[in-house]
């Protein structure tokens, strides 16, 4: 989720930190030149054998995938962009049911972090309310002023199946220059978790983690049941997560866009001059592209390549996630950063956009720590773009392998972001890569089928995909070496 720039690594590479392409950058290390439709609101209705024995002899194997929480947190967003395209204002309305008794509410503040905050980025709460709430304060946690953390405490405790509701007032500044999840340029501006983002793990209480100087993830969130609402300017058009309803007629030059998704993790929001092509792949995800004038791809093309990836990675992992899925092409090049339903691009690269739409499956439905576990979703989506779509020959995997770092560390293990791609992306994607080809393919992808329809919805752990290979050793054999296993 966070923008590619050029970094100074051994391969002398442009990385996209967060959302690189293992298989563009190991090719030019190395000199290398029937989708289901999901059910959102309730299981996706896989076709893989129903019943059927799990691979490699593991005990089971579910049938259909894993359904969203029914107490899932309840988000709503109001949205309002500036004239002048530089300022969000918004609030925030939140019904949260813990499955563990917490007294607090705790909501990370990414627009806060070193990276965003460099370029100008910035969101302050200003008013925080609810029957519940008895005090609220912002905690730094790493990151620039006024924190990274800003936390509501309760009156009382909060029992497991009780719910609270708390509203939130904010402001985001826009920066300028450079691709981050945050900016405004000439005729158009995004920003994405460009909101108090709840930083609850079901099951186990707050993710605390701390913000670093590494260009990656640190946010852990649950799928939530999010509607968005934004006013901007009349003569935009707005991109957005989650299924969107036309817009309002104009009113006082501005106009107002809705959209619904009821399993979002975070949200992302473009709103520019956009020139769109919508159409619907063969398994009915409706796929909207939009690019800007002057952009060198047309929108029906984008969305053709879109539901060419769509399609291609729905056939190895299961259906796609989501109802929709929208893809702004932003006036940068070379990166990519996901959302669930809803893809910033930065150029238009086929590697990129496999990798970010690999991420519908790979933390956006199967979420997990990206402070702790970085590697469940960047080396799962690099995997996928190389072994899924072969758009670029990955290498010799030993050289990968024999980068030195443990794959399976956390986020402030990486001395530098260059050891944290080298690591995670490179030697993760890698050991993915030799772990299939050692288990063999037809029951690595099988028992991969099996971990996103066990964890679906949920915040897996590796301990979670350990289960899933139980069964294939020498798949298992293969992680555990490279330090993504324990």
């Amino acid at each position: 989720m966070t923008p590619r720039r050029a970094l100074p690594t051994a391969a002398a590479l442009l990385l996209l930190a967060g959302c690189t392409s293992f298989a563009e950058t190991l090719a030019a290390e190395h000199g290398a030149a029937g989708q289901d439709t999901a059910d959102q609101g309730t299981v996706d209705q896989d076709t893989a054998a129903p019943s059927s024995p799990a691979p490699g002899g593991q005990e089971s194997c579910p049938a259909e995938r894993a359904g969203p929480d029914p107490d899932r947190p309840v988000v709503d967003l109001d949205f309002r962009l500036s004239d002048d395209l530089r300022t969000v204002t918004g609030t925030e309305t939140v019904v949260f049911t813990p499955d563990v008794a917490t007294d607090e509410l705790v909501f990370r503040l990414v627009p806060n972090g070193p990276g965003a905050a460099g370029l100008g980025n910035r969101i302050t709460v200003d008013g925080a309310r609810g029957d519940d709430v008895d005090r609220t304060g912002y905690e730094d946690a790493g990151a620039e002023a006024p924190g990274g953390l800003y936390v509501l405490r309760l009156d009382g405790e909060l029992e497991p199946g009780d719910s609270t509701e708390v509203e939130l007032d904010f402001t985001v500044s826009l920066g300028e220059g450079g691709f981050e999840r945050l900016g405004a340029v000439e005729d158009v501006s995004w920003w994405a978790s460009g909101f108090p983002l709840l930083a609850w793990e079901p099951g186990v209480g707050w993710a605390r983690d701390p913000f670093v100087d590494v260009l990656g993830e640190t946010a852990t969130s649950p799928a939530a049941d999010t509607t968005v609402s934004v006013s901007a300017p009349g003569e935009l058009t707005v991109l957005m997560t989650g299924d969107q309803d036309e817009p309002s007629a104009a009113d006082d030059g501005r106009r107002t866009w809705t959209a619904h998704e009821p399993v979002a993790r975070d949200v992302s929001v473009a709103a520019g001059r956009f020139r769109t092509a919508t159409l619907t792949t063969d398994g009915g995800v409706e796929i909207t592209a939009g690019v800007l004038p002057g952009a060198g791809v047309g929108p029906g093309e984008l969305a053709d390549q879109a539901a060419e990836e769509v399609t291609a990675l729905a056939e190895r992992f299961g259906a796609f996630p989501y109802d929709t899925l929208t893809v702004p092409l932003l006036p940068d090049a070379g990166g990519g950063i996901e959302y669930p339903s809803s893809v910033l691009l930065a150029g238009a690269s086929r590697v990129v956009l496999e990798h970010e739409v690999a991420h519908m499956w790979f933390y956006g439905m199967v979420g997990n720590s990206q402070f702790r576990d970085p590697w469940l979703d960047e080396a799962l989506a690099t995997y996928a773009e190389s072994s899924v779509g072969e758009r670029g020959s990955p290498g010799p995997l030993d050289r990968a392998l024999a980068v030195p770092g443990d794959v399976g560390a956390a986020m402030d293990g990486f001395e530098d972001t260059g050891t944290y791609v080298d690591v995670v992306y490179g030697k993760g994607g890698a050991a993915l890569l030799a772990a299939r080809e050692a288990a063999g393919a037809e029951a690595f992808d099988a028992a991969l089928r099996c971990y996103v329809r066990a964890n679906a919805w949920t915040v897996a752990t590796p301990d979670d995909l350990a289960a899933a290979l139980a069964g294939l050793p020498a798949a298992t054999d293969v992680l555990v070496a490279a330090g993504a296993l324990d």
